[in-house]
């Protein structure tokens, strides 16, 4: 092991003492966290709305502080865009990470504190490094360099002292500089918005970097990958870096993409991560190899409730601490954070494997959503966008389906739509583009991974025959009632059923 490697692996380690620790005591540390955050913004407009002085428990906590979406506390975030402070966090917010839109909005910014990037978000990162030095002692990571891939990363201003940007480039505009000795490529690259131009620039940056971990987002690293083996004309990944031993993944399901990256890599494999680190803050790390789940975080200063998934829509959904939740139960994610989100619903679903420790994994989003390539198309993008095709092609749609269809050899990352029809368009291509330009309009997120097709191909329509659908439901046993087909799935499975039935593809009898 190198001298560099000793001493990095000696620092993350140092630290897994501590973070055993909160992990262990984990219901401990959620209450301190809790009435530290209360205590934190008692002086600011929200706190003294609320009477956060009075608060010394959970309990008067939650029956002051009301459950919210986006929409609840967006008046609050769009004063502080403008550049007014003590209103949601005690100390000032500058940053935004822009994320995918609500129902009325194309996106949402979510206030980053100088706290959430210190204790959170950078914090998170640190940790998933000890998490992974803790396991693999004689890593050689810290050897060469970790390649960080993202999206679009341009950093944007309200004003001369409000900023905001993707996630990716909050975090990358505010690392301290000794971090560029740890990551490729620089932040000139990185930073770019023109995906096509960074493409090439990281390629160059990298192709003879001795990169050892990568993290990123699946959908962008196989961008990336692909255009190497163009570059190089290799075939394998460790041919371009023999030294590569871990992938850091997180923001969508790996499932589908773990048979390719193993293709990429066929000589020797390495190893996975998974990591939960959303605009909000840092929620979970992987920590034990031998299964999928997540150790909940904690530490970030962020408190932690959850609502059965099915209550989440009630008037006033019943929440409760993690100290309460019980295995195997399906529930939304509420949060509390030291940037100024109080009781705040993250739009996620996460399920307990273990409560000592409190293990998890996600298990989807509270509507029906696509988020196969980080796109986070939701169901209100779609009917909007549904609609406004009908409109300008003078078509009426019965009922449609959509889902992803997942990067492979020889085929590109996008989505199928299932639809069928009780008036045609006047033209179907027509039709498509408008769909398509319409949740381009409506969401950023699937704007950023549509960008001259690098990411997401156009959407691949489908008509269906009258009947398709309603055989469906008989198939499944659902005719009726209040069934209905799905509108919206993150996997194949509805879509090639109906498919397999219309008779549009060849049944699967296997």
């Amino acid at each position: 092991m190198s001298l560099m490697s000793s001493l990095f692996s000696w620092y993350f380690r140092k630290r897994w003492t501590e973070l055993e620790a909160q992990i262990r005591l984990a219901d401990d540390v959620q209450l301190n966290t809790l009435l530290e955050l209360v205590y934190d913004a008692r002086h600011t407009e929200f706190g003294k709305a609320n009477q956060f002085s009075s608060i010394k428990s959970y309990e008067d906590f939650r029956e002051r502080v009301p459950i919210v979406d986006y929409e609840g506390i967006k008046p609050l975030i769009e004063r502080t865009m403008r550049g007014e402070q003590n209103l949601i966090w005690h100390s000032d917010i500058r940053w935004f990470a822009k994320s995918s839109g609500t129902t009325s909005d194309k996106s949402k910014f979510i206030p980053v504190s100088f706290e959430a990037l210190d204790k959170c978000h950078y914090q998170g990162g640190r940790d998933v490094l000890t998490m992974y030095c803790n396991s693999f002692q004689e890593t050689e990571i810290f050897s060469g360099k970790g390649l960080v891939i993202g999206g679009s990363h341009k950093v944007n201003s309200f004003s001369d002292n409000s900023f905001y940007g993707d996630l990716s480039a909050v975090v990358l505009s505010n690392t301290p500089f000794w971090v560029d000795f740890l990551r490729t490529p620089d932040k000139s690259i990185a930073l770019m918005e023109e995906w096509e131009e960074k493409l090439e620039k990281m390629a160059m940056a990298t192709l003879d970097e001795d990169v050892t971990n990568i993290s990123g987002v699946p959908t962008w690293t196989l961008v990336l990958i692909e255009r190497l083996f163009e570059m190089t004309g290799k075939r394998d990944l460790h041919e371009i870096w023999p030294n590569l031993e871990l992938y850091i993944h997180g923001g969508v399901s790996f499932t589908p993409y773990r048979g390719r990256f193993q293709r990429l890599m066929p000589g020797k494999g390495i190893r996975y991560m998974e990591t939960y680190n959303a605009s909000e803050g840092f929620f979970g790390i992987q920590g034990d190899f031998s299964g999928n789940d997540m150790f909940l975080m904690p530490g970030y200063g962020i408190f932690f409730e959850f609502v059965k998934a099915e209550d989440i829509f009630d008037e006033q959904p019943h929440a409760i601490p993690l100290w309460e939740v019980k295995e195997g139960v399906n529930y939304a994610v509420v949060i509390t954070t030291n940037a100024g989100l109080w009781r705040y619903i993250v739009g996620d679903t996460v399920k307990f494997n273990s409560l000592q420790p409190y293990r998890f994994t996600i298990t989807g989003r509270t509507k029906l959503y696509i988020n196969a390539f980080g796109e986070e198309l939701v169901i209100e993008n779609a009917e909007r966008a549904i609609a406004r095709a009908c409109e300008l092609t003078h078509a009426i749609v019965t009922d449609y389906t959509a889902a992803p269809v997942f990067m492979d050899e020889g085929q590109d990352a996008g989505h199928e739509w299932l639809i069928e029809f009780k008036q045609e368009p006047d033209n179907l291509e027509a039709f498509g583009s408008i769909l398509d330009d319409t949740l381009k309009s409506v969401n950023s997120d699937y704007e950023a991974k549509r960008h001259k097709d690098i990411a997401l191909k156009a959407p691949k329509i489908q008509r269906l025959e009258p009947g398709s659908f309603r055989r469906w439901l008989q198939f499944k046993g659902k005719l009726g009632g209040q069934h209905k087909v799905p509108r919206l799935s993150n996997t194949r499975v509805v879509i090639e059923e109906i498919l397999n039935l219309s008779g549009q593809r060849e049944m699967n009898m296997d």
